[in-house]
């Protein structure tokens, strides 16, 4: 199952970035892909998100087709295909199996959980990790940055990724408010779809309990880019959605730049780790977390990256 010329590469998770990796590793020529998720997936993005290949059995992202699988045998008729398998693992079982045959070449974990679900480098050759929680050398071999600046998609070998804010990028001035979070424990109910156009101040949904329910309101207007899917058990403070205040339908249906560049670092690691390489160079500027406070300017500055050759 495993070859250094078409190696199977697992993902952790099927979300928005793990989407925007997958597509990425899949139109760079790596096909072998699996994606581990959980049974009632929190991806909001529904429309640009392989995680919905677990309630719709097979979706297509920008051209791509992913398929829901319940066996990793099954992974092999699906790549046959052109199809990308996603399985229901979301504890990575099949690699913790006796008689597993499964040996990943490459595991990515991009679950954006924000700290190490038991992650290490035992895994697979190369190990990599999606942001914040992973500590390259120790928990995983390299990291890519998933903090938007200059630093957006840099593999890290040493130390960790920029720690998570909790703010989104700004879209015309707009960051927290186009979040749309859980008001309390409950069932999420959807009254509105992705696509639709809201008014700040309008609902669309509500959290509730046997005896109490409270609504989802837009926090600003625009279009809902991204809602959760409705009979799903929500914790206070979990992202619902969010909305474009571009009132742009069209960017519904596409994968974000930000995933497409963290991919496009993950596939850079993966051809420097196939192809022997003993180093290669990244930007030494870190990205800015606050434009607003004044920085020191310096010269961009090599770090060197040893992932290794393959086994």
């Amino acid at each position: 199952m495993i070859s250094p010329s078409c190696p199977t590469i697992l993902i952790r998770g099927a979300g928005d970035l793990a989407t925007g990796v997958a597509l990425e590793l899949y139109e760079a020529g790596f096909r072998h892909l699996v994606l581990l998720e959980r049974e009632q997936p929190l991806a909001v993005r529904r429309l640009v998100v392989f995680s919905e290949a677990v309630h719709e059995v097979r979706v297509d992202v920008e051209g791509v087709q992913a398929v829901r699988i319940h066996a990793l045998e099954e992974a092999t008729s699906a790549w046959a295909k052109g199809e990308i398998p996603v399985l229901v693992d979301p504890d990575t079982t099949c690699l913790k199996q006796p008689l597993s045959h499964f040996h990943p070449h490459v595991l990515v974990d991009a679950l954006l959980a924000k700290r190490n679900t038991g992650v290490h480098l035992g895994l697979a050759p190369l190990v990599i990790g999606l942001g914040p929680g992973f500590s390259a050398g120790k928990h995983v071999h390299c990291v890519v940055e998933t903090h938007r600046g200059h630093g957006l998609g840099e593999i890290r070998t040493s130390g960790t990724a920029f720690p998570n804010t909790g703010i989104p990028g700004p879209v015309l001035g707009k960051t927290v408010e186009r979040l749309l979070r859980a008001p309390m424990d409950g069932l999420f109910t959807a009254r509105r779809a992705i696509e639709d156009v809201v008014q700040q101040g309008e609902v669309v949904g509500q959290v509730a309990t046997n005896d109490d329910a409270a609504p989802v309101t837009a926090r600003t207007s625009g279009v809902i880019r991204g809602l959760l899917r409705s009979g799903v058990m929500v914790r206070k403070g979990l992202k619902l959605g969010d909305i474009d205040p571009r009132s742009e339908t069209w960017r519904c249906r596409r994968v974000s730049d930000k995933a497409r560049s963290v991919g496009r670092g993950v596939v850079r690691a993966v051809r420097a780790h196939l192809h022997g390489l003993r180093s290669a160079t990244v930007s030494g500027r870190e990205p800015d977390i606050d434009p607003s406070q004044p920085k020191s300017v310096s010269k961009p500055v090599t770090l060197p990256i040893h992932l290794g050759r393959t086994g």
